[in-house]
C-alpha cells in the first residue's frame, strides 16, 4: 500500500445536511445511471472489458483533492447498474464531510467488488459523478461559509442553470453543500423573466396570466431590472421578486423599499454575483442570493479507482 495515504485521519463535519440520499427515488435514478453508461458505450462492444475477463477482483475508490464528498448514491447506482458489484465505504466516507486530501495524502474511501470488466465498465462513469457533484457541494460550503461569517440568514441557491442530463446530480451536490437548490426544473415555480414580459406586453400581463393555470400550489417569481418593476410584479401577485444585475447599494435601498410596501414578497437577488463578491449583497432585506456559478463554474475533487494487484 502507497506509504503516503492516509487512513487514519478523520473528518471534520460540516452542518447535518446529508444524508440526503432518500430523497433520491431509485427507479428514476437507475435509469438516469444507465442512459449514462449507454451514452459511454454506444455501439456496445466492451473491448477493454473482453480483455480482462470476467475474474472477481476489489478495486479502492480514493480520494487525491480537498472537498466535500458528495455523491455517493450515484457511485453506488453506477456499480449497481453494471451488475454483480458490490461497493463497501470507509468509516470516513461520510456524505457532506469535508476532507483534506492530496495526491500524496491520499484518503481511502471505499472497495468496490465484482467481476472486473463491470469495475472498469462503471469506473470513468462513477468517477466523473463523483467528482463532479463533489464540487458543487464544495463551492457550495464555501459560499455557505461566507454567508455564515457575516451573521446573513438567507439562502444561497443556485439556478437552473445545470448541465443537461446531470441536473439531478448538480442540484444534490448544493444540498449537500448547505445551499438550496431554487427550482429543479422549468415545471417547478413559475419564473417569469424578461422574454416572457416582452411577449405577454407587461408584468402584469404575465403574472395574471400564469396566476390562472398555476392554481395555489406555485409560487410566482418575476425578474425585475428596476424598483418600478419590482412593485408592479408585487402589486400583481407574485411571490418572490428578483432583483437582477443590481450594484449593491441600489439592490439594498430598492430592497428595504419593496419590503416596506411588501413585508409578504421574497426578495432575491441574483445576476453575476460570485463568491467573492457576494459579501457586498447580504442585507436583511434580501432573502434569497442565488449564483449560477454553483453549477456552471465549480472546480471538480479529483479521485481514483485503482484495481488492487
Amino acid at each position: 500500500m502507497d506509504s503516503m495515504t492516509n487512513n487514519n485521519w478523520k473528518p471534520s463535519e460540516i452542518e447535518p445536511h446529508a444524508p440526503l440520499s432518500s430523497l433520491l427515488p431509485p427507479p428514476q435514478i437507475h435509469s438516469i445511471v444507465s442512459r449514462w453508461l449507454e451514452d459511454d458505450i454506444p455501439s456496445h462492444f466492451d473491448v477493454g472489458g473482453h480483455v480482462v475477463g470476467q475474474t472477481v477482483q476489489t478495486a479502492q475508490l480514493w480520494m487525491k483533492s480537498s472537498g466535500v464528498l458528495a455523491g455517493l448514491p450515484f457511485f453506488e447506482m453506477v456499480f449497481d447498474v453494471c451488475g454483480e458489484c458490490t461497493v463497501n465505504w470507509e468509516d470516513v466516507a461520510k456524505e457532506g464531510s469535508m476532507l483534506d486530501a492530496s495526491s500524496s495524502n491520499k484518503i481511502l474511501l471505499a472497495t468496490v467488488t465484482g467481476p472486473v470488466s463491470r469495475l472498469l465498465r462503471g469506473e470513468r462513469t462513477a468517477l466523473n459523478t463523483l467528482s463532479r457533484c463533489s464540487g458543487v457541494a464544495t463551492l457550495s460550503h464555501k459560499c455557505k461559509q461566507v454567508a455564515v461569517a457575516h451573521n446573513w440568514n438567507g439562502m444561497i441557491a443556485g439556478t437552473r442553470k445545470t448541465t443537461p442530463g446531470f441536473r439531478i446530480v448538480e442540484k444534490y451536490g448544493l444540498l449537500v453543500g448547505g445551499c438550496a437548490t431554487h427550482r429543479l426544473d422549468l415545471s417547478q415555480m413559475v419564473m417569469l423573466k424578461d422574454n416572457h414580459i416582452w411577449s405577454a406586453g407587461s408584468i402584469t400581463n404575465a403574472v395574471k396570466k400564469a396566476a390562472t393555470v398555476c392554481g395555489f400550489t406555485q409560487k410566482i417569481e418575476v425578474e425585475c431590472q428596476s424598483l418600478e418593476e419590482a412593485i408592479e410584479a408585487a402589486e400583481a401577485g407574485a411571490h418572490i421578486v428578483m432583483l437582477d444585475n443590481f450594484e449593491p447599494q441600489k439592490l439594498k435601498t430598492d430592497a428595504a423599499e419593496l419590503k416596506k410596501k411588501y413585508p409578504h414578497v421574497i426578495v432575491e437577488a441574483s445576476g453575476g454575483i460570485t463568491i467573492e463578491s457576494m459579501g457586498d449583497y447580504f442585507d436583511k432585506n434580501v432573502d434569497v442570493i442565488s449564483q449560477g456559478k454553483l453549477t456552471q463554474g465549480y472546480d471538480c475533487v479529483d479521485f481514483s479507482l485503482k484495481i488492487v494487484h
